[in-house]
């Protein structure tokens, strides 16, 4: 037979409390007599002869309610043994300190600490991938060219119609502003000359550098990030397969080699685009165009350009592995590593395209 549970009430009268109901986990949600947190008087006394029955919950919502854990000596052997089992959960719950409100330089000092780890996993990170990638170029039997073509054509040869299409569209506006700024002076021919500086040595490689920092790398983290969540690196690290060989190198050599090739194609697209913008506005032949190309731009330019892209695909590949790497838990620290290794890899490449346009400066190139 099952007995009706009857409300749990606490009633204090004559500086005595009188504590009666049931004070199960099925009835201490509704105790709306029991004033959470009330404090006892050192004096008063608890008159336990209506106390019902009680299990664990009851018994910690009690104490709760009364706001002191030690109840007198006359509290009824069955009400103790359970306090005796839940003693540790009301401990814990009475030393519990607020969350802290950290000050301004401890948050700061915080963000320098996590900012110098960063940066030690990175260098870390880059050590292995050089001794992947040597020992690749060194004994050619240790890469796998199946995983190298895939990632050429995925990650980089399948950009090629969109990094042609805005470089064309870039070369084509340089050569039209050229045309306005230098048709004022008498020195609109010189447009042959902007176009083709600004193609080869900047546009002609930033332009592809960027796309491919926004596609590869972010394809690259979220690739190996989702091996990392389904446990995938953790069963090749089980079979004796290195990581770095197997998912890293792969990638790196796949981005120094298409990055060059992809620029050179950027650089044919803008300036066919600047060609076609002097034919239509300023009518500058075709051949005119380009025998004037070959007479003002020296091949320098050029080499100077590609000679960014290894550097720059580098960056790339190792940026989007290494927080593809660095993911663990859930599909929101994938998301997450994914957009930081975006966000990296795009300041990464145009700060490094700052430094080596102030080192060609100083070197008078």
């Amino acid at each position: 037979m099952i007995l009706p549970f009857s409300e749990p009430v606490i009633h204090s009268e004559n500086n005595i409390t009188k504590i009666s109901g049931d004070w199960l986990a099925s009835t201490v949600q509704s105790a709306g007599a029991a004033a959470d947190g009330r404090l006892l008087a050192s004096d008063e006394q608890i008159d336990w002869s209506q106390l019902g029955r009680v299990d664990s919950a009851g018994a910690f919502a009690l104490v709760q309610a009364l706001g002191a854990s030690d109840l007198g000596n006359d509290v009824p052997d069955r009400l103790r043994r359970v306090l005796d089992i839940v003693a540790p959960a009301i401990q814990e719950h009475a030393t519990k300190k607020p969350k802290k409100s950290y000050g301004f330089f401890t948050r700061l000092g915080r963000k320098v600490v996590a900012g110098l780890s960063e940066l030690y996993g990175n260098i870390l990170f880059l050590g292995r991938s050089e001794v992947g990638v040597g020992r690749a170029v060194i004994n050619p039997r240790r890469l796998r060219v199946r995983a190298l073509v895939s990632v050429m054509q995925q990650g980089s040869l399948e950009a090629l119609p969109i990094i042609m299409t805005m470089t064309f569209f870039i070369g084509a506006v340089v050569a039209l502003v050229g045309t306005n700024l230098l048709q004022n002076l008498g020195a609109s021919v010189f447009t042959v000359q902007l176009v083709g500086v600004s193609v080869l040595r900047e546009f002609g490689v930033l332009i592809p550098a960027i796309l491919l920092a926004g596609r590869s790398t972010s394809t690259f983290a979220a690739q190996i990030g989702a091996m990392r969540m389904n446990q995938e690196t953790d069963a090749m690290v089980v079979m004796g397969v290195d990581l770095t060989e197997a998912l890293v190198t792969p990638r790196v050599l796949a981005m120094i080699i298409t990055l060059p090739l992809l620029s050179v194609a950027a650089m044919i697209a803008g300036i066919l685009g600047g060609l076609l913008v002097s034919w239509a506005s300023l009518d500058i032949s075709p051949v005119f165009f380009v025998e004037r190309l070959r007479q003002t731009v020296d091949l320098q330019h050029f080499w100077l350009g590609l000679i960014k892209t290894p550097v720059m695909a580098i960056i790339i590949a190792l940026t989007g592995c290494r927080q593809g790497m660095a993911v663990r838990g859930d599909v929101e620290v994938l998301g997450r590593n994914v957009t930081t290794a975006v966000v990296q890899a795009l300041f990464a490449i145009i700060l490094l395209d700052a430094a080596f346009a102030l080192v060609f400066m100083k070197l008078d190139l």
